[in-house]
């Protein structure tokens, strides 16, 4: 069965940092493109940053390029969020996803809290 799950949400000020973990279990995670979401209170949730099976490709949403960074250790199974400069308008829930393509909605996790306030 496969699992996906978040670590190292929490409470942040402006301009500060921080990095989200997402460990994945139960699958080929070499295989699959791994891709950070978030959804705002009151919001639908966005793709934030996605990045290929290989590593080689990697995708930002306009309001977090520059500021995020997405990577992935395939010997861990693990996929991280690099998050600096933060923003009151980032706090959201993040979650994890990881689809073998773009014609599945894949598996997810249950999400991290990520707070931006000072």
């Amino acid at each position: 069965q496969a699992h996906l799950v978040e670590s190292g949400g929490g409470l942040v000020q402006p301009g500060g940092s921080l990095t989200l973990s997402c460990a994945a279990s139960g699958f080929i995670f070499s295989a699959y493109t791994m891709n950070w979401y978030r959804q705002a209170p009151g919001k639908g949730r966005e793709l934030v940053a996605s990045i290929i099976n290989t590593g080689t490709r990697k995708n930002y949403a306009d309001s977090v390029r520059g500021r995020f960074i997405i990577s992935r250790d395939d010997s861990k199974k693990t996929v991280y969020l690099q998050m600096s400069s933060l923003k009151t308008e980032d706090t959201a829930v993040y979650f994890c996803n990881g689809r073998p393509n773009r014609f599945v909605d894949g598996y997810w996790g249950q999400g991290t809290q990520v707070t931006v306030s000072s």
